[in-house]
């Protein structure tokens, strides 16, 4: 590959990336506006239209902010932000700052700000915080101690925070985000295996103690059963894929929202999009964040350092895996875990700081092209000197 094929590459990882993204984002906007004419919030209709287009503008102002910085300078205020992101999970056990919804506790009131989930904080922090990690043990990856112990303690205290916040989905997401950090990493797979066994089995038992959980995992083993019952969003979910079809109802044209759907606007706005999109736009959400995944796995690739090439696959991962997960729940693939679908779903933490992952994605990008493009020119020099 030439320097100028090379720099055309490293140009089209960031371009890529960002077209993927706004095209979600423009595409949950125009979806958004769809439902919200049969919502209404205080009276008014297209306030959760408002409402998320304000948000997309603020992190539009953070993503470009983060784009700007070098993500290096970062790695000095790891761990303070590590510990408010600990601290904003421990407030979701605080009453009086504490929201408690549908027997879920994973949202905090923050004065000016409103409603707010931590948990979003906390994503970007554990991100950071092992590809720092990592970075700054490179030699001892393969130890025990340094290269296990320590990692999955840093992973596993806000996950337990999370998981206990009733929020398991997010929990079960954001841990298999970080056990693939620290698969990449270099840790041991004779570590990383018994414990995920541990965590699995751990995780089985707290769901079956947990008469909601189970019910929810029965309707999904027999939804034809429980479609009144448990089962019932996601067999709505799966009417409103029947209805488009392939070419779709047509924007505004579908029945699902119009309250059999609960979440159509929310957890359940991918059904929408098929319903009155079609299956080919269904499939460009997916070839969208199909994009996220190679476009990311590219930036981190061509990373300076190994705290960058870490810190872009923990941040890829940590959009890309909820997403998935999003996917298979309302295509009935999985069990019903609450979880949004990233960019697209309505919710103003979650848009905003997802953006804010995707700022620092592009800015590992911007000084990995940036460095290359520096090396190039000084592999282009001719020097001349006295041959002896």
């Amino acid at each position: 590959m030439t320097p100028k094929q090379s720099a055309f590459a490293d140009r089209r990882n960031g371009i890529f990336l960002c077209v993927a993204a706004a095209g979600l984002i423009v595409l949950g906007l125009v979806m958004l506006a769809s439902v919200s004419v049969w919502m209404e919030d205080d009276g008014q209709q297209y306030s959760h239209l408002r409402k998320q287009s304000m948000w997309m503008l603020v992190g539009i102002v953070g993503a470009t902010t983060l784009a700007m910085i070098d993500y290096r300078r970062f790695r000095k205020w790891i761990v303070p932000l590590y510990g408010f992101a600990t601290l904003l999970l421990i407030l979701c056990y605080v009453p009086g700052i504490a929201r408690e919804i549908k027997g879920e506790s994973r949202w905090i009131v923050v004065p000016l700000v409103g409603q707010f989930q931590p948990s979003e904080v906390a994503k970007i922090a554990i991100m950071m915080g092992l590809a720092a990690w990592f970075a700054h043990h490179q030699a001892e990856t393969r130890k025990f101690w340094k290269g296990f112990a320590i990692p999955m303690a840093i992973l596993a205290v806000p996950i337990l925070l999370i998981f206990f916040e009733k929020d398991m989905g997010t929990a079960a997401g954001l841990g298999a985000a970080g056990v693939g950090l620290l698969f990449i990493a270099g840790t041991r797979l004779r570590y990383l295996i018994p414990s995920c066994g541990v965590a699995l089995a751990g995780f089985y038992v707290l769901v079956r103690m947990n008469e909601n959980r189970w019910n929810r995992i029965m309707a999904f083993l027999d939804l034809e059963e429980h479609k009144l019952g448990y089962g019932f969003q996601q067999w709505r979910g799966l009417l409103a894929f029947g209805n488009g079809g392939v070419e779709g109802l047509g924007l505004g044209n579908g029945a699902e929202k119009h309250g059999y759907l609960p979440e159509a606007h929310n957890d359940f706005i991918f059904p929408v999009i098929g319903e009155e999109l079609g299956l080919w736009f269904a499939l460009g959400v997916v070839f969208c964040f199909v994009m996220i995944t190679v476009y990311g796995i590219a930036i981190a690739v061509r990373a300076p350092d190994v705290f960058g090439r870490l810190l872009a696959i923990g941040l890829t991962c940590a959009i890309v895996i909820p997403a998935m997960m999003n996917i298979g729940v309302t295509t009935a693939v999985l069990p019903n875990t609450g979880l949004p679908l990233p960019f697209v779903s309505y919710g103003g933490t979650n848009l905003v700081f997802t953006m804010a992952a995707l700022g620092l994605l592009v800015s590992v990008h911007r000084q990995s092209y940036g460095g290359r493009k520096e090396h190039a020119k000084l592999l282009a020099e001719k020097k001349h000197c006295i041959r002896l």
